[in-house]
């Protein structure tokens, strides 16, 4: 039997995916979600949590069952910072570090009939009246904190939310298919984040940063599990990436979701 720990793992560097990572014993490659997806892809990792649009444009793969980066409502760290109204935006400078964010604000952009330009890049340092930026991670939580009363945020944790009142699903533990003992990691997986869950004050304490942003970010910002609402919230993503032409069509429903989980 394969010991899990000696698999090729890797996992986004954000502050959200620390309850999902503490006390790993293998080793693990960090990066962001862009990157690990390629990784994974070509075979470089065995497992990786990464974007959950990976899953839906690659669905090969299978997912770790009950544990993921989720919010039910406003997640602080995927938003889009900007000076006035959102419908006055003209251009939205994205995050090239992210995959499932970007999808995401296309899917709200387009149900609300909003049509402002997305640019990999921008000669702007900041936004201004009618430019803004995707900031999503670590960079969004700094941003947010050294400029707090300088911009709004459009936080797309919140706007989904009020959209489909279903909580969405960021990034999930993939497997590749060619690993055996896929049940053997996953249940190691989830053992993880139970212990790491059970034990927040111990892992809030060992962050450097402010531990009562900590606190707030892990407690009320967050969910880490992936239960039936967050597959439902799953397969409604998949199916708006589909209806803005982000996918292409691809049956994609709850029956077929539970054939992929391990």
């Amino acid at each position: 039997m394969q010991d899990p720990q000696s698999l090729r793992l890797g996992c986004v560097k954000y502050l959200n995916a620390r309850p999902l990572i503490r006390g790993w014993r293998g080793e693990a490659v960090f990066d962001h979600p862009a990157a690990l997806a390629e990784k994974l892809q070509a075979g470089a990792l065995q497992i990786a949590l990464v974007s959950s649009f990976e899953f839906l444009r690659n669905p090969n793969y299978r997912i770790v069952d009950g544990v993921s980066i989720s919010s039910d409502g406003p997640v602080y760290s995927v938003l889009v910072a900007h000076c006035g109204e959102i419908s006055g935006v003209e251009e939205i400078e994205l995050d090239p570090a992210s995959l499932t964010s970007v999808a995401l604000l296309r899917c709200l952009l387009g149900e609300m009939n909003l049509h402002p330009r997305l640019v990999s890049t921008s000669n702007a340092k900041s936004p201004a009246e009618k430019r803004a930026r995707l900031l999503i991670g670590d960079q969004a939580i700094r941003f947010r904190k050294d400029h707090e009363q300088d911009f709004q945020y459009w936080d797309l944790g919140a706007e989904w939310k009020r959209l489909t009142n279903l909580p969405f699903v960021y990034a999930l533990w993939l497997v590749r298919p060619e690993v055996i003992e896929a049940a053997s990691v996953a249940d190691e997986l989830r053992n993880l984040r139970d212990n790491n869950l059970a034990n927040m004050e111990t892992l809030i304490a060992e962050e450097t940063g402010d531990e009562d942003f900590c606190r707030f970010y892990y407690r009320d910002c967050l969910r880490f599990g992936f239960g039936e609402k967050e597959k439902e919230g799953l397969c409604l993503f998949q199916n708006l990436c589909e209806k803005h032409k982000i996918l292409p069509h691809a049956p994609f429903d709850a029956h077929r979701l539970a054939k992929m989980v391990v």
